[in-house]
């Protein structure tokens, strides 16, 4: 019998893996199918990712450094900036092979092509069935396996409050490191659409409520079906009230950890795995309710702010375009924490836009 029963080894699910391992617990993990593949996931990310990664990770993975933003709505544009380096554009793939590697290296079991079809939860442990009938039994499962997961639906718990449609797609034109500001289109209905500059290629993406390829397609003056690499995915909004049971709780995209602002859940995903490894203790399935209020209390805040940010998507544009010019300029802001929006800087600035000074 395990102590924990990890699904799906995307980082969030890779990273509890590896956490729960080094603190000797027996683990296995479930992969559907091949880590790291199909990829679903657009790999922007700030620069805390780096302390979740092993030495030498960062040469490994970096494809572009990226100081800023420009914001496109309609014919207008607005830039944000750093003169340093504020986020990065990554290797996911790679990325989630070295997490689960690292994973691995902790003692957990791995298993990939292995889908988890049913969670039979008992007071004394859960049972996870595999589509072979294979079962494994363990104290408590943990369902790190995305957006429309299986752990979430087998513990009755309930969905996101949204799933939207999600697109990528990559071509090769003229991708530079000499480019390292991130595109940002506002006029994709419900959310946004991007364009990245990967180094040796360049990521468009969007995601929407409607369809987005179609959407991407109009505002940002491309043609996916001329891309070397299209792939989609769904993009949970908003945490459900609960993500624990008495012997199950959920991780990452399963639990809607991701920022409402910009979809994007890496960094949030393995920060609330480390909360699951530092509170749940799998001999004492009452620990599973400390995950939940401490998981919250890390990254509710920043959670709450983001919904802010993202009600913004749907104001006029006019008053979008007010909005743009008053933060335009040089930023001082995280990109994983909206908290950072209101610091002394920024307003000041904001309150000096406003001014014409």
């Amino acid at each position: 019998m395990y102590d924990l029963v990890v699904v799906g080894a995307g980082p969030a699910g890779s990273r509890t893996a590896r956490r729960f391992a080094e603190l000797d617990n027996d683990v296995v993990v479930l992969e559907r199918g091949e880590v790291g593949v199909p990829l679903a996931c657009s790999g922007h990310v700030s620069g805390d990712v780096w302390g979740f990664l092993p030495d030498g990770a960062r040469e490994k993975l970096l494809g572009n450094e990226i100081r800023g933003a420009r914001f496109h709505v309609g014919d207008s544009s607005y830039e944000f900036y750093r003169e340093e380096t504020v986020s990065y554009a990554i290797d996911r793939v790679v990325m989630d092979r070295v997490l689960a590697d690292e994973a691995r290296d902790a003692g957990a079991t791995l298993h990939e092509d292995t889908p988890a079809v049913s969670v039979d939860e008992r007071d004394d442990g859960v049972t996870v069935e595999t589509d072979d009938g294979t079962t494994y039994e363990a104290s408590v499962v943990a369902g790190c396996d995305g957006p429309r997961s299986t752990v979430r639906d087998e513990l009755g718990l309930d969905d996101p409050d949204e799933l939207l449609q999600g697109v990528l797609g990559f071509t090769d034109e003229g991708g530079s490191n000499d480019d390292d500001l991130v595109d940002v289109y506002v006029d994709v209905p419900d959310f946004f659409g991007w364009r990245i500059p990967r180094g040796d290629s360049v990521e468009y993406g969007a995601a929407s409520s409607g369809s987005p390829r179609e959407e991407l397609e109009d505002v940002a003056g491309v043609d996916l079906s001329s891309f070397d690499r299209v792939c989609a995915g769904q993009i949970p909004i908003g945490p459900p009230r609960r993500t624990t049971t008495d012997r199950g709780f959920l991780v990452g995209d399963a639990a809607a950890q991701t920022k409402p602002f910009t979809g994007g859940g890496i960094v949030y995903g393995m920060t609330a795995a480390d909360v699951a490894a530092r509170h749940i203790d799998p001999d004492s399935p009452g620990t599973l309710g400390i995950y939940e209020r401490a998981w919250r209390d890390e990254l509710g805040r920043d959670i709450f702010y983001g919904k802010m940010i993202r009600k913004a998507y749907a104001l006029p544009r006019p008053v979008q375009r007010a909005g743009m010019r008053a933060f335009q300029g040089e930023i001082n802001v995280h990109m994983d924490r909206p908290t950072t929006l209101l610091n002394r800087a920024t307003v000041g600035r904001v309150f000096r836009n406003l001014l014409g000074v």
